[in-house]
């Protein structure tokens, strides 16, 4: 304890973070403990042996980096009047960001909206009902929770809701740093003590409504955080292996929900492992020994368990085939995809199931549209095309997106797939 109103957790990404009874509060409810048992990156651990954080170690840090936020904005005297409304419950946004997350991070987000209850931030909203966690925050006034939740959702107005969700969320700042350090990649430097020092309240030049921006001096700091995006996609998040893993990850829980082994509102609230448990206890006892249950819990899930991921039958840059636009989005079309998927299945001698197109969507991965103050006083918003001379990454965002995503056919047993022929079926849709 450092004193009545603190407690101090030591964390190996910012050393020292100092938890205040509201927060410690929050932590302590059922709601946020169960953040301990989802991991940050989902399957990433398969791959890179150190990334076992977890959403609760990241929510502390999000926390942390807000109060620091608030503490640099406040000592400059920028938090005075209209500017800090809302500054008292920022910190607790940035805590409770994540409280609604699926296991195994962001995996279940990527399939059709029909079989999910929405994304995380929505979901968050049920355990905003929680009695214990309403209990937390009831000193913060009545209005609180919903404040909250409409600064997690991005819908607030008030001058500080960029720190919680937009270009400049703390939120980045903080995974790109964990993310890299328990991968053990050097990709994700973020420059995070230039950035928060460079923060400013602004008004925006076409309503004078005041947001959250970034001097100019502080620009190439933010060109760090967004390099180090595009760095940790291509080499972490969308590397083949990790992405093989969540391709069964995602077949598995979306049999179980086709199947009715599971409603997609049991989706919300289990933890990682509890989830692979639950399905595998509810394809034995409802899938009735059929073909469907002897495959989730004979050769998918021990698969994924012990790591005998789907292999590579084709991959193909987007670089080489036009960026991919000509190859239609199959994420969101469940039978068109499945249709292609097993019909290569029977052409290569494996089960229905066993083929994964996997070719993962992230068109706003360098979307800005924070707000910078010149060197002269004008204030001006970035927007996709960054500022000529001074930031210029996002102008570079479609040839960098390009470079990252890759198209792949993943096979449960190792087969080959002729790459003219995938891109020749899948542009027939």
């Amino acid at each position: 304890m450092s004193g009545p109103e603190f407690r101090v957790v030591r964390d190996p990404i910012w050393n020292t973070i100092r938890v205040d009874a509201i927060a410690m509060r929050i932590v302590d409810t059922a709601a946020f403990q169960r953040l301990r048992y989802i991991r940050q990156l989902g399957h990433a651990h398969l791959v890179y042996p150190g990334a076992t954080h977890t959403r609760f170690d990241h929510a502390l840090g999000v926390y942390h980096l807000a109060r620091r936020a608030l503490h640099l904005l406040d000592e400059r005297g920028l938090l005075g009047g209209a500017a800090g409304e809302g500054a008292e419950l920022v910190p607790y946004a940035a805590l409770l960001h994540d409280i609604g997350h699926y296991a195994f991070s962001h995996a279940i987000e990527e399939l059709e909206p029909e079989r999910t209850p929405g994304d995380h931030e929505a979901v968050a909203e049920r355990f905003f009902r929680s009695e214990a966690l309403a209990l937390a925050l009831a000193p913060l006034g009545e209005d609180a929770p919903g404040r909250i939740f409409d600064l997690i959702r991005g819908r607030s107005d008030a001058p500080l809701a960029g720190l919680v969700s937009g270009s400049l969320d703390l939120d980045k700042m903080e995974y790109l740093r964990r993310d890299a350090r328990f991968c053990g990649v050097p990709y994700g430097e973020v420059d995070v003590d230039r950035l928060l020092q460079g923060l400013l309240v602004l008004p925006a030049p076409e309503s004078g409504r005041l947001e959250i921006g970034v001097d100019e001096k502080a620009l190439s700091a933010l060109e760090s955080l967004l390099f180090a995006k595009y760095q940790m996609f291509r080499n972490v998040y969308w590397h083949h292996a990790v992405r093989s893993a969540t391709a069964l990850y995602k077949r598995i829980v979306e049999s179980a929900v086709e199947a009715e082994w599971l409603g997609p509102d049991e989706l919300v609230g289990p933890t990682d492992e509890e989830l692979l448990f639950r399905i595998a206890e509810r394809a034995r006892a409802r899938g009735a020994g059929g073909p469907l249950a002897r495959r989730v819990t004979e050769r998918w899930l021990p698969a994924l368990r012990e790591r005998r991921l789907p292999k590579r039958a084709v991959e193909i840059p987007a670089a080489d085939m036009d960026g991919g636009e000509r190859i239609p989005e199959l994420a969101g079309d469940l039978s068109a995809r499945r249709g292609v998927e097993d019909e290569w299945a029977v052409e290569l001698g494996l089960e229905p199931g066993e083929v994964f197109i996997d070719f993962p969507v992230k068109p706003a991965m360098f979307q800005s549209n924070a707000l910078v103050r010149r060197s002269g006083g004008t204030v001006v918003r970035i927007g996709s095309g960054g500022i000529r001379g001074l930031i210029d990454l996002p102008a570079l965002a479609e040839a960098l997106y390009r470079s990252a995503r890759v198209l792949r056919v993943f096979t449960l047993e190792r087969r080959t797939l002729d790459p003219a022929r995938v891109l020749e079926r899948l542009s027939r849709r």
